[in-house]
């Protein structure tokens, strides 16, 4: 688990690294150009790209927004955190480490050969979603095949829950981005209306550039995080409820020999090929009364683990 951690982090870092990094390589081809090109953008007032997206009011008559700033390095590591969480995710809940077909042919061996408490120990120590549904019907198999079921489902929901919990971090960073992005939006509005109050009404376009530029670039970058992080959450939401759904048909697809009557007719047996239909029953019986001489047969018991 710590190793885990470590790994996403690590993949954090380097998202955002990266992010700090294309700001840079774009701002180096902005001024790879010519001498004249690069004097003219000096001496019109212009603005680099990573001004533009990284420093709200920068190149403006208002300076460069402080708090705008803030709102906007907030997103980009909260940006960089989400796309490493969920590198996590996709690679934590995968078939082969929730349902791996090796688990699945190994408990069904096992059971079919009846070692029944081995397959209880493997299923113990297997951290698998599949293991720990089939370990659980089998601690139950003494109480009958419907509380084994009972046992798949519990565990299949308490799994599932477990599986989900960490999943709903994304959904907290997709809606908190875009109204720290409305923070920003409101906020470089406010700035740009008081100016246009400071200024009798009358301002300069140029003036009122600094607080309309913190707030489209705020709400530019709270959109460019919610966005994966609400598609991220709904891709893996929807993979864990099918891998999980897949499990539950798997468990129970390896617990069905322990149903009574999940056996095979034998030859002579009622319902087997070439069997006579029985003589019918004499009047007066009673439904499933044996016939004279006869003994009823008992149902099949289930298998014991252990036994």
């Amino acid at each position: 688990m710590r190793g885990t951690r470590k790994a996403w982090f690590g993949l954090a870092a380097l998202t955002l690294a990266c992010l700090l990094a294309m700001p840079v390589v774009a701002q180096d081809e902005d001024g790879g150009g010519d001498d004249t090109t690069s004097s003219d953008t000096t001496s019109s007032g212009g603005t680099s790209f990573f001004q533009m997206f990284f420093l709200p009011g920068a190149g403006t008559s208002g300076g460069i927004d402080v708090i705008g700033v803030m709102v906007v390095w907030v997103l980009l590591i909260l940006s960089a955190v989400n796309s490493g969480y969920m590198i996590h995710l996709f690679t934590k809940y995968r078939r082969v480490t929730l349902i791996p077909f090796e688990t699945y042919t190994q408990i069904e061996t096992m059971l079919g050969e009846k070692r029944y408490r081995e397959t209880i120990e493997y299923t113990s120590t297997d951290e698998c979603y599949l293991s720990k549904m089939v370990g659980a019907a089998l601690n139950e198999a003494g109480n009958g095949y419907s509380a084994m079921e009972r046992a798949v489902e519990e565990t299949a929901d308490a799994e599932t829950t477990k599986m989900l919990r960490p999943v709903e971090f994304l959904n907290v960073i997709g809606n908190i981005a875009p109204m720290m992005g409305l923070f920003g939006t409101v906020y470089g509005m406010i700035r740009a209306f008081q100016k246009l109050v400071e200024l009798g009404g009358k301002p300069d376009p140029a003036q009122l550039a600094a607080g309309i530029s913190t707030a489209l670039v705020t709400t530019f970058w709270g959109l460019i995080v919610a966005i994966p992080a609400l598609a991220g959450y709904a891709l893996v939401r929807n993979k864990i409820d099918a891998l999980t759904s897949e499990g539950v048909l798997m468990a129970e697809e390896l617990i069905r020999p322990f149903k009574p009557g999940a056996k095979k007719a034998a030859p002579g047996a009622p319902g087997a090929p070439g069997k006579k239909p029985g003589a019918p029953a004499a009047p007066g019986a009673k439904p499933g009364t044996p016939p004279a001489g006869g003994k009823p047969g008992a149902p099949p018991a289930a298998p014991q683990p252990g036994r």
